[in-house]
């Protein structure tokens, strides 16, 4: 294993880390949810095979600080700091692009506003709410997971969440989710320190974002939209599954549920080289 080049990015209201690693084709790794880089431990060193891999903490998340930790958190700011990313690591250069959950709502952004810096989107289970037709009962559990955490704190928040990720009547999956790798096992103390954040600031930003549909069908040739095998019916999936069929495109199936890249990381990381393939 060689050890990735370590940098940190100065961007609007924050300094961002990142890591580099491999040579090849410039492949840009967003992570979510309240993972930073370290979150794709179990797939950046294979992928280093072929592609220039470039993963960063999200600012606000691990290693990334905020000049201002109350500020408020915007989808077209988080892309935009992706966007500073690629100028800093791969100038003038199309791009291909990985984004998990949140990560991959950032990715669609950054697709829409900078298209000539893009040659290819894979985008899991972004949850793109606002799409669904039954968004008004979604913007419902947004609300009631803040008005939670502010008066009851944050595990029963996370358990108002949750509970409104799942499909109906799923009593099995979250016990098979926890089967986690060590590296991804021993990350649970940062996991743990980002949660606050992710569920104040995170969540009700991202899940009350409304794609730009139109603009997204004129660039659907590159963009791959992703689903997890064993989340069909889950929230974030539901979401990404509409969001396909709006585009015209088919959802493709990677291992795992919502966190496979974590779960499943050796048949996710091949599936992914496989999508990020057709684009060179």
């Amino acid at each position: 294993m060689t050890d990735p080049i370590i940098g940190s990015l100065r961007v609007n209201g924050a300094t961002l880390h990142y890591e580099v690693r491999g040579q090849g084709p410039f492949l840009l790794l967003i992570p979510g949810g309240t993972g930073g880089a370290a979150s794709f431990d179990g797939i950046a060193e294979d992928l280093a095979a072929e592609y220039s891999v470039a993963t960063y903490d999200p600012r606000g998340m691990s290693r990334s600080t905020l000049d201002d930790p109350d500020a408020e958190q915007h989808v077209a700011e988080h892309a935009d700091d992706a966007f500073r990313m690629l100028e800093l690591l791969s100038p003038g250069e199309p791009a291909l692009v990985f984004g998990a959950s949140s990560g991959a709502i950032a990715a669609l952004h950054l697709l829409t506003t900078h298209p000539e810096r893009i040659a290819r989107v894979v985008a899991h289970e972004p949850p793109v709410v606002e799409v669904l037709p039954d968004a008004a009962e979604h913007r419902a559990l947004i609300a009631h997971v803040q008005d939670t955490f502010r008066t009851q704190g944050l595990m029963p928040a996370m358990a108002v969440f949750a509970a409104g990720l799942k499909k109906d009547s799923d009593t099995t999956e979250p016990k098979a989710e926890l089967k986690l790798p060590p590296r991804a096992a021993a990350r649970a103390e940062q996991t743990m320190a980002n949660l606050p954040y992710f569920v104040g600031r995170i969540v009700p930003s991202f899940m009350s974002y409304a794609p730009d549909i139109r603009r997204l069908e004129g660039l659907s040739d590159r963009l791959v939209i992703a689903g997890g095998q064993d989340s069909r019916g889950e929230l974030p999936y539901r979401s990404a599954a509409f969001l396909a069929e709006r585009l015209g495109t088919e959802l493709q199936h990677f291992p795992g549920g919502h966190i496979g890249l974590t779960t499943h990381p050796a048949e996710f990381g091949e599936l992914l080289r496989k999508a990020l393939r057709a684009s060179i």
